[in-house]
C-alpha cells in the first residue's frame, strides 16, 4: 500500500504557502471527528544541530493554547532516544490521540531542504543506526544534511540555518492550519490562498 506524500522545497519561493497547502491535504484525508486530542510529537535533541528540527518546531508550538491540542517536546524538554518510550506511554493518557510526528532526517544531496508530510508513522533514529518505535498517524520530516557517512558527525555539523528555515515553515504551517482548524471559529473548507492573502494584509 503507497502512503499518501507530499514534498515541499524551503530553498524555492513561497515555501510557507505549499506547505500549508499540503499539510492541510494530509491532515484532512487522515483526522476525523472520532480523534479526542491531537498531539505533536516533535522528536530530537538540543544537542546536535542537524537533529535540533523536532525541539525547535516544539519550542515554537507550545504556546498555542488549543484545546485539546498538546505538544511533545521542545527545547527545554526534548523527546529523543532515551525518554521517547516514556513519551509514546502517555499517549495512553488520550482516550484516542491523532499524533503528527515531527523529525530531522538525512538523505541524497538533492533532497537536502525538503520537507516532507506523509501519511503514517515515522521511525526515529532510522538514519543513525538507532532502532525505535515508530510514532505518528502523520509524519513531516526535514532533510537537514546528506546520508550514507558518518551519520552522526554529519548531524553535529549541519548549519542552522537550514535547520532553522525548515523549522520556521513547519511551525507556522502547523500553526496557521491547527487555529484554522480548531480556533473559535473553525472551518475546513477555508480557501487556504484567501487566509494568507487575509493574514498578509493584517
Amino acid at each position: 500500500m503507497n502512503l499518501f506524500e507530499r514534498s515541499v522545497d524551503v530553498t524555492k519561493p513561497f515555501p510557507f504557502i505549499y506547505f500549508t497547502t499540503y499539510f492541510e491535504e494530509v491532515f484532512k484525508r487522515n483526522f476525523d471527528s472520532s480523534y479526542s486530542d491531537t498531539v505533536i510529537f516533535c522528536i530530537g535533541t538540543d544537542r546536535s544541530t542537524g537533529d535540533c528540527l523536532g525541539p525547535l518546531v516544539g519550542y515554537k508550538l507550545k504556546n498555542m493554547r488549543l484545546k485539546n491540542v498538546h505538544v511533545f517536546g521542545s527545547l527545554d524538554e526534548p523527546v529523543h532516544a532515551k525518554n521517547l518510550e516514556m513519551y509514546l506511554n502517555q499517549l495512553s493518557e488520550f482516550p484516542k490521540p491523532f499524533v503528527i510526528a515531527i523529525d530531522a532526517c538525512l538523505g541524497k544531496i538533492d533532497r537536502v531542504g525538503y520537507i516532507s508530510i506523509k501519511e503514517g508513522p515515522l521511525t526515529p533514529g532510522a538514519g543513525v543506526n538507532k532502532k525505535l518505535p515508530s510514532v505518528g498517524n502523520i509524519s513531516i520530516t526535514g532533510i537537514v544534511n546528506v546520508s550514507g557517512f558518518m551519520e552522526i558527525a554529519v548531524l553535529q555539523n549541519t548549519r542552522l540555518s537550514l535547520v532553522m528555515n525548515l523549522a520556521n515553515v513547519i511551525s507556522g504551517g502547523i500553526r496557521y492550519n491547527l487555529w484554522k482548524f480548531f480556533g473559535p471559529n473553525p472551518s475546513f473548507t477555508t480557501n487556504i490562498d484567501t487566509n494568507i492573502n487575509y493574514m498578509q494584509e493584517t
